[in-house]
């Protein structure tokens, strides 16, 4: 498997490749984030094949979408053609004398925050006129003639708690969707869906809109495999598959003695258990267990491509060197025969 492989998404036409970058470091996810890193982690993207990108509002509170778009645009002169996903359902609001802006969303007690993020606040809205304008902000911040995909971003109940059921019927009956749907017809983007961490309100959503593709992060990893049924459905439906957060927080590419979380946590006993068995199964065959990791999602035929999370240029050419190793077919038989990954 190479980085440059290309796939298609679904049903809509568009072709990604297999491995494509994701952008939230770039918003200063835990850390401060140069833009000069940044971009040379996107230079060495592009100088490893790498040609799909996605990015959100949310991260750095506009700032990944700034910088995103710079470098792309410098690009679009070149040959190899290059897709962009984004985000929809948070709008970047100012305080400002006369605006009433709703209460600021609760922060999950293992969010960082931003740490070198723009001066705004991200006030959550899936209904019409939001998405709309959302989309247009998008195309203001990155400065891009085109934008592929849109994902509606962090819906369900893990994000929203007992403010879901508001912000599901604005998506589902505020026209959300509705406007997803209409930019699509208009053919000002190739495809729509879900961004999020949770499988099952993806197949809610999939009863509610005809979904092109959808970004799950971490719930369909070598560690975890939560969403076959989600990802048997996506192929029968035709709708694509990307997959983020395949190293689960980090366990599975933190190597022995590295620093060891498991979906922003501390590992859990049985966790730690089971990575050190794919990592024993792995060492037989001389394989490094996050050359393993990067590339099990795309053995299921619903899934697109596979995003990483890189903060710098280093991290870009480590990720694209797992995701090209040789990885022999009795390594996954042996994973499947011993139970430890489906």
């Amino acid at each position: 498997m190479r980085v440059g492989d290309t796939r298609t998404v679904g049903r809509t036409g568009l072709t990604v490749t297999a491995l494509g970058m994701g952008t939230a470091a770039m918003g200063g996810l835990y850390a401060p984030v140069s833009a000069e890193a940044s971009l040379s982690a996107l230079e060495a993207a592009w100088q490893a094949g790498i040609r799909h990108f996605d990015s959100a509002p949310m991260y750095g509170l506009g700032r990944a979408e700034h910088l995103l778009g710079h470098f792309l645009r410098e690009k679009a002169g070149e040959d190899a053609p290059f897709t962009v996903s984004t985000k929809v359902g948070r709008l970047m609001a100012r305080e400002r004398p006369g605006r009433d802006l709703p209460p600021a969303p609760p922060k999950n007690a293992l969010d960082s925050g931003w740490h070198n993020g723009l001066p705004f606040r991200e006030v959550f809205d899936y209904s019409y006129d939001a998405i709309m304008r959302s989309f247009d902000d998008s195309g203001q911040r990155t400065g891009l003639e085109r934008l592929d995909l849109l994902f509606v971003h962090d819906i369900g109940r893990v994000t929203h708690g007992a403010a879901q059921a508001a912000h599901w019927t604005a998506l589902t009956k505020g026209g959300g969707f509705r406007a997803l749907e209409e930019l699509r017809g208009a053919g000002l983007i190739a495809g729509f869906g879900l961004g999020v961490n949770e499988a099952d309100i993806v197949l809610d959503a999939m009863n509610e809109a005809a979904l092109d593709c959808t970004l799950l992060a971490g719930r369909h990893t070598l560690l975890e495999q939560n969403a076959l049924a989600l990802l048997e459905k996506a192929r029968h439906a035709g709708m694509g598959i990307m997959i983020g957060g395949v190293f689960n927080s980090g366990i599975l590419a933190a190597g022995p003695g590295g620093h060891r979380k498991f979906n922003y946590q501390d590992v859990p006993e049985d966790v730690a258990r089971r990575v050190d068995a794919l990592a024993a199964a792995c060492a037989r065959f001389g394989v490094p267990l996050a050359a393993a990791a990067i590339q099990y999602p795309l053995r299921h035929p619903a899934v697109a491509t596979v995003l990483i999370g890189p903060r710098d240029a280093g991290q870009v050419r480590q990720n694209a060197g797992w995701f090209e190793e040789d990885i022999p077919a009795e390594l996954w038989e042996t994973l499947e025969r011993q139970g430890i990954a489906a």
